[in-house]
């Protein structure tokens, strides 16, 4: 992972808010098309003396895209993020083949990687959310980015006061939600009010990556990642997993269908 320093941000916190045109509708849900570099720049400008609320960032796959067409709440709360970037290698091959456009791919994994470990991101205090082996890991190896963590909170309301009040407590202006999805999109989306009063300028829910960094769950080989086989290999690993990816087919017959009836339009 590149932890190179931060260049000075050029978009400012007012840029956040603007319509854009590199934002698709992919059957139904937002996509941003922007580029690793942007994503990162607009977040060390959220971070930054010019940002204000909060950012709430999605990792968009195939099973998120799957799940919004049945339950409204979590299309909404898809709808409502400042970013909804393309995690799953299937998200990018339908984006490109659907708009024509260059599109790359950015995981929560590097995403997550770099709010733990950039160069320049003084202003990033983590607070991690999720496996309590996996962020007390990744708190032992970036003592002073990480500020604090709660592994045995969970998703459900009833905890969103205590991990609101820890959060706050412990000055965070970024949370790492590894709740699964479409549970943590919902927890961001539910405490936007509570996270932003306590001071958090970026929520992202990065799923499995703190496992993955943590080094508690193996990812595939770079080989692997490189030909958009994770999936397959997961499931070679953790065949449980198969009633989820059922979505990819489903995923694959609506792009289909939507590449021939030319469903989707630039925002």
């Amino acid at each position: 992972m590149d932890s190179a320093a931060v260049a000075a941000p050029a978009v400012v916190a007012a840029d956040l808010a603007r319509p854009r045109v590199d934002r698709l509708d992919l059957l139904g849900v937002p996509l941003d098309t922007i580029g690793r570099a942007e994503i990162e720049q607009r977040l060390a400008a959220q971070l930054g003396e010019s940002g204000s609320g909060l950012l709430h960032l999605v990792t968009l796959n195939p099973e998120y895209v799957i799940a919004s067409r049945s339950t409204s709440d979590f299309r909404e709360a898809i709808g409502r993020a400042e970013l909804s970037v393309p995690d799953g290698i299937g998200v990018v091959m339908a984006a490109r083949w659907l708009s024509g456009r260059r599109i790359s791919r950015v995981t929560g994994v590097e995403l997550a990687s770099w709010l733990l470990s950039a160069n320049g991101l003084t202003e990033a205090r983590v607070f991690l959310l999720g496996t309590p082996g996996s962020i007390a890991e990744l708190q032992g190896r970036h003592p002073t980015r990480v500020v604090g963590r709660w592994g045995a909170g969970s998703a459900a309301q009833t905890d969103d006061a205590e991990s609101i009040g820890r959060i706050r407590e412990a000055g965070a202006t970024v949370v790492l939600v590894g709740y699964g999805a479409p549970a943590q999109v919902r927890w961001v989306e539910r405490n936007r009010a509570g996270l932003a009063d306590a001071g958090v300028r970026v929520a992202v829910g990065v799923g499995g990556a703190l496992d993955y960094l943590a080094g508690t769950v193996p990812r595939a080989p770079e080989s692997v990642r490189a030909l958009g086989l994770e999936w397959a290999y997961r499931l070679v690993r953790e065949p449980w997993r198969w009633r989820r990816q059922l979505a990819l087919p489903r995923f694959a017959l609506l792009v289909a269908r939507a590449r021939f009836g030319r469903s989707i339009s630039g925002g």
